[in-house]
């Protein structure tokens, strides 16, 4: 290893300091991943020790190294040549993320747990549920919070696409599993762990327990600031293993304007406060679509499913937990919405200008409070 006296090593290795494992979400540095770092001249030559040979992710690596080291004064060209962790270097990385954490435990069962756990909860399937996670999960995380993003939704798992992960596997290291890292936002999903994409998931109460305990025990979390619970919906076997092994969770609800839905919506938050959960608020979905009118030429607001839905849940969950249940944001209709979702690019990214992102952004910015460390 080259001289670490020089101004020019001490600026480089201050440079790699700051280089974050995409998976792991930790410095290179701490995880042990720099193995040499060789300067002659101008330029520089970083061994880096990947944690498994098929690392997919090591494209993403080798362009932040040499991104951080290019930017160092004085350098002019960067190699980096890669190389794979033994097994012994591999457990104590492991070793290392786990800290004094026992396998087979949920970090975010433990009294210590600083994790706000936030679940999604709807009381039928079709009201946009899931698009309602994932652009809230990306919107938080482009304000700076460590996001998980888990899918509790067995049978439905559709938020691997919606994330643009559909057909990515997580990495296995030793025992542990590192969710998919995804727009900022790590990713973990049953589907993720299926053979095939047509295979289907036909499990009953205890293996779906079974499946979701696996899901938060075997997979390496890291120091998350928020995790998102997409839950099926209604309010069967899932939604009350999810309040029994995440203690700790709040339930938002999601909804759309019709009575009818505002109706079943209710039960999904009644359960969870039977529960023993925080009911946080409500989100109103699909409130209303903003039209150009063909006879005058001017913009209305057209309620296509009528309206009042997301504020009479809010006010009979209130009442039903007598504590205040918000009707916390109104997100208007976007075709955009559903495009994003099916191209893996959420809005709040795609179109950030329009008015259903910056009606996810607020509701972001809303929430985001909860988490302030």
């Amino acid at each position: 290893m080259s001289d670490t006296t020089s101004p020019l090593s001490q600026a480089v290795h201050a440079a790699l300091d700051t280089v974050i494992d995409p998976e792991l979400r930790r410095p290179i540095s701490d995880l042990g991943m720099i193995r040499d770092v060789r300067i002659v001249g101008s330029r520089v030559h970083v061994t880096l020790a990947l944690t498994i040979a098929g690392c997919p992710l090591r494209d993403t690596l080798d362009q932040n190294v040499r991104q951080a080291v290019s930017a160092v004064p004085g350098v002019k060209e960067v190699d980096v040549d890669m190389q794979v962790m033994d097994d012994r270097q591999r457990a104590q990385v492991s070793a290392q993320l786990r800290g004094t954490t026992e396998a087979e435990t949920n970090p975010f069962a433990s009294p210590d747990c600083t994790t706000v756990v936030l679940a999604i909860a709807s009381g039928k399937g079709g009201v946009g549920k899931s698009s309602i996670t994932v652009n809230l999960a990306v919107a938080l995380a482009a304000r700076g919070l460590h996001v998980g993003l888990l899918d509790a939704d067995i049978y439905g798992h559709s938020i691997p696409d919606m994330m643009g992960v559909g057909d990515t596997r997580p990495t296995l290291m030793d025992d542990m599993l590192l969710p998919v890292p995804a727009h900022g936002v790590a990713v973990m999903s049953l589907g993720m762990l299926k053979d095939s994409r047509d295979q289907f998931i036909a499990w009953r109460g205890p293996m779906l327990d079974r499946g979701l305990s696996q899901l938060l025990t075997e997979v390496y979390w890291g120091d998350l600031d928020v995790l998102l619970v997409d839950l099926p919906p209604g309010t069967g076997d899932m939604p009350m293993s999810v309040a029994r092994q995440l203690p700790g969770s709040a339930v938002i609800v999601v909804t759309t304007p019709q009575m009818a839905a505002a109706e079943v919506a209710e039960r999904a938050g009644a359960l969870a406060d039977k529960m023993g959960q925080r009911v946080l608020g409500v989100v109103e979905n699909m409130s209303y679509l903003e039209a150009t009118c063909p006879h005058c030429g001017k913009d209305h607001r057209v309620e296509v499913f009528g309206h009042g839905g997301g504020a009479e849940v809010a006010a009979s969950l209130a009442r039903r937990t007598g504590e205040a249940v918000p009707l916390l944001a109104q997100i208007p209709m976007d075709e955009r919405l559903r495009s994003g979702g099916d191209t893996g690019q959420p809005i709040v990214e795609g179109v950030p200008e329009s008015a259903c992102a910056q009606a996810l952004a607020s509701l972001a910015e809303r929430l985001s409070s909860l988490a302030a460390r």
